[in-house]
């Protein structure tokens, strides 16, 4: 594991994309095979699942150390980050450890996962032996992976862009070797390092090509893009994006975020069976009822579900919207155009019919007559339109220039900041997570949780006003002097029996800090329940999320 800490230690240390993909080329060279592959694992962000529950961890500490209770749950406070917190304390009231260096590989395999299934007075003798042979920062990693909470700061696309170096081939035919569903080991990362790949997975997706938002970089308007005549548009759909796939005559339906979710859509594993063989469709799974879909809160009743019944599939009728083919006859098909490809889809799906659907190009003639039709994206329960380039290839991750997403204005909040929780990674020491409250019968009431929307300058200047304004503390969870007001943004509110406040907001952002206005400014919990009036008043069934 000690290879692997210096990559952690090396990536963590740099800002630089250049030295981050040098560090990464480095260690894919030098690492043994099946190192390496469990490296890729988790630099690709898939996560152990929990070995140790955190809890333990923090009573171990006190009986190995000695520390009184409130000392470590300072530490953690201050902190912000068990792992690290750990580290931490053992390294003061330790001995500097050394331990034997054993392969990463081999710290998972034939330690921590058998460990998970252990009487728990076995996994503490293991794990406080652990501690007291490991350097600190293997310790910070050990904890890290028992927990199941480890992040390495680095993207997808520098670990593929590394690992295509090393193989010798394009960052897009090694984004595709590693999507998909694959378990570490050293003949994976040999296959997947070859110079000539051998396919051995029929169910593995494509990567997906993402759009860019229209607002951002400079595009802010659509005319910005030149002629419309190049231009294809149609809705942007809201459901869970999704590769259908018919290969080896089997159907296999992907996520976008690499989950395989063909078992929680039986009606769509069976119209995939009626699909060409060496087929892949991209497209959006979405809830659906007569001619237009339904709102996203009625997709997610059957996402959290193990068990599908007959209530459930009647409640939440879905359909898979394609709008894309990159493969046929078992071809890739993603260099082809944009328009070559749509039209090969919309045969396919016309071949199979329901609960098939495929996504129509929308005909308006100007730029102004698309503005006006994306007014209409609500009631439609869409997200607001897709621009796509006609003569594009399909290409992988977000590449800008010929895919847009040009979404509907969001709604919008003020709001009142109540609770601030430590962020994660390099962020684990500073308040990055926050809790925002608006009115109802004089009190604040928690509406929505966000951490995106600030600069470096206004994280700091918050964290700063956090730690001297504390009231109250819940473990790493500070609850603040009620006074900063922030503008929140969110694409669409349901009904929600889980929260207090009766409503859940999807997608919340910080648009803006606030500091014209007072807490007593802030919105009321009647203004967002109106809302929700609007929108059920509009004939959108809002059920609850």
């Amino acid at each position: 594991m000690r290879d692997f800490a210096d990559l952690f230690d090396a990536l963590d240390r740099t800002s630089s994309t250049r030295r981050k993909v040098h560090a990464l080329e480095a260690y894919f060279r030098r690492a043994p095979p099946h190192d390496a592959s469990w490296a890729l694992f988790l630099l690709m962000g898939r996560r152990l699942k929990r070995v140790i529950p955190p809890q333990r961890l923090v009573e171990w500490t006190y009986q190995l150390t000695g520390l009184p209770g409130w000392l470590v749950a300072e530490s953690y406070a201050a902190v912000g980050d068990l792992a690290e917190t750990t580290a931490l304390l053992l390294d003061r009231q330790l001995p500097e450890g050394t331990g034997e260096s054993l392969p990463l590989s081999r710290w998972i395999e034939d330690r921590l996962l058998p460990l998970r299934d252990e009487p728990v007075e076995l996994q503490q003798a293991a794990v406080t032996r652990w501690w007291s042979g490991l350097p600190r920062r293997e310790l910070f990693l050990l904890n890290k992976m028992l927990t199941g909470e480890l992040r390495v700061g680095v993207s997808d696309t520098l670990v593929v862009r590394a690992l295509a170096e090393v193989a010798g081939v394009t960052p897009a035919e090694m984004a595709h070797r590693v999507m998909g569903a694959w378990t570490p080991s050293a003949e994976h990362f040999a296959r997947v390092t070859a110079a000539t790949h051998v396919e051995d997975d029929l169910s593995r997706p494509y990567p997906f090509y993402l759009a860019s938002p229209l607002d951002a970089g400079g595009q802010g308007a659509p005319s910005e893009l030149g002629e419309l005549g190049e231009w294809l548009a149609e809705w942007k759909w809201d459901g869970i994006r999704a590769q259908l796939i018919r290969r080896g005559g089997a159907t296999f339906l992907w996520s976008r975020g690499e989950e395989l979710i063909t078992h929680r859509f039986p009606e769509l594993r069976d119209a995939g069976s009626r699909l060409a063989e060496g087929t892949v469709l991209d497209g959006e799974v979405l809830a659906w009822c007569g001619e237009g879909p339904l709102p996203f809160a009625v997709l997610q009743t059957r996402i959290g579900r193990q068990k599908l019944t007959p209530a459930i599939l009647e409640k939440a009728p879905v359909v898979f919207m394609a709008f894309d083919l990159l493969e046929q006859g078992g071809a890739d098909q993603r260099e082809r155009q944009l328009e070559e490809r749509r039209e090969l889809a919309a045969r396919l799906v016309r071949e199979v019919g329901v609960p098939l659907r495929f996504s129509q190009t929308l005909s308006e003639r100007s730029w102004a007559d698309l503005v006006g039709l994306r007014v209409q994206s609500r009631q439609r329960n869409v997200e607001g339109l897709m621009l796509k380039r006609r003569g594009s290839p399909y290409l992988a991750g977000r590449k800008r220039g010929d895919w847009w997403k040009w979404k509907i204005d969001p709604y919008a909040v003020d709001a009142v900041l109540v609770y601030a929780h430590p962020g994660h990674g390099k962020r684990a020491n500073l308040f990055t997570d926050y809790t925002f409250a608006v009115w109802s019968g004089g009190e604040l009431v928690p509406v929505a949780k966000a951490y995106s929307g600030l600069t470096d300058e206004e994280i700091a200047e918050l964290d700063r006003w956090i730690r001297s304004h504390t009231r109250e503390r819940f473990g790493p969870v500070r609850a603040v002097d009620p006074v900063h007001v922030f503008e929140l943004h969110f694409e669409g509110i349901a009904p929600s029996p889980r929260h207090r406040s009766g409503i859940a907001l999807r997608f919340p952002r910080i648009a803006r800090w606030r500091s014209d206005k007072k807490p007593a400014d802030a919105d009321s919990l009647d203004s967002l329940l109106a809302l929700l009036k609007v929108r059920g008043a509009q004939g959108v069934e809002l059920s609850s999320p």
